[in-house]
């Protein structure tokens, strides 16, 4: 039963110390990516942690589970773990009880994630088709079309395929092109595109729906905060990769001034001025070597509570 008890206390100190140690680092900004990866190697870390105590636990409250636990490992790996002492039993089973019941809370809140973003997503393409309806003889299945609407807001977002032509397109407002100049449109496409890209939604969808389920878990109010911030300072390099800071900066200002963010009070879009001034400021970016070792370190995240579950199994085979 000590195995259990060991992943449970493992999760609940990543749970509790990466937050704050990620969020007094600086170097996310300058690697938003490989900041994105590092999250979710976290958060991966605490899920399996809580998926292998659950596991365990109910290993050592019922027979039947821990003979299709251990069914392939081979004599004597089973009575490494100590599960059969008989003492464990009420506390392992309403322990793995409490952890399944968290898992299906997990599943329940995603699907229903995905459930209002597809409503939302419909009811945007619904709209679309009634402000900008298909022209008589126009492809169907075009792809990545630019969509220009009328509107005084100056706005542009990337829509992802509807279910009745599965084709993506960014939008764009009048009021957006009389604003953007120059290879400005250029950048806030290229911007858009990497979102679809890097398939940020489901990102965010997974770590909104483990803040909504978990609210007073500190680590996924963190991810779901650091995933759409740092989301969109990749997004902001890709577009800057290939058209320049300088452009990206203006495009940004030239959408968002308008709104107010740059104004003394806060707004929900206060993030703004931060990546407007991110991207003039040009901080460089770690080297290719630390790069590297950061990425393999946070690989080992996830793989130290496989450790902590294979230990035993793997001593009592020596």
């Amino acid at each position: 039963m000590l195995v259990p008890l060991a992943l449970l206390v493992l999760g609940g100190l990543a749970a509790a110390v990466a937050p704050r140690v990620l969020a007094r680092s600086s170097w996310p900004e300058r690697e938003p990516v490989l900041g994105l990866w590092v999250w979710q190697c976290v958060v991966v870390a605490v899920l399996l942690c809580c998926v292998l105590a659950m596991a365990f636990s109910a290993a050592a409250a019922w027979q039947v589970v821990r003979g299709h636990v251990f069914a392939p490992a081979p004599s004597g790996v089973e009575e490494a773990y100590g599960l059969g002492l008989g003492s464990y039993g009420p506390w392992a089973g309403a322990l793995a009880v409490l952890l399944a019941c968290g898992g299906a809370w997990t599943g329940a809140m995603l699907l229903r994630e995905v459930h209002e973003a597809r409503l939302r997503r419909r009811r945007r393409h619904a709209e679309l088709r009634l402000r900008a309806p298909r022209l008589p003889g126009e492809k169907s299945a075009e792809a990545d079309r630019l969509v220009v609407l009328e509107g005084e807001k100056p706005e542009a977002w990337w829509l992802p395929g509807g279910p009745s032509d599965g084709a993506a397109r960014l939008v764009v407002t009048t009021a957006a092109l009389r604003r953007l100049k120059g290879r400005q449109l250029d950048a806030v496409l290229e911007h858009e595109q990497g979102h679809a890209r890097a398939r940020h939604d489901w990102l965010m969808h997974c770590s909104a729906a483990l803040a909504a389920g978990f609210p007073r878990v500190p680590v996924f109010a963190a991810f779901r905060d650091q995933v759409h911030a740092l989301a969109e300072m990749a997004a902001d390099d890709a577009a800057s990769r290939r058209y320049g800071r300088l452009t990206t900066a203006l495009a940004l200002v030239e959408l968002n001034e308008a709104s107010g963010v740059f104004g003394p009070a806060p707004t929900p879009l206060a993030q703004v001025p931060h990546r407007v001034h991110r991207l003039l400021a040009a901080a460089p970016r770690l080297t290719v070597s630390r790069r590297l070792r950061m990425t393999a370190a946070a690989v080992l995240v996830p793989a130290v509570p496989l450790l902590v579950a294979f230990v035993p199994g793997l001593s009592a085979l020596r």
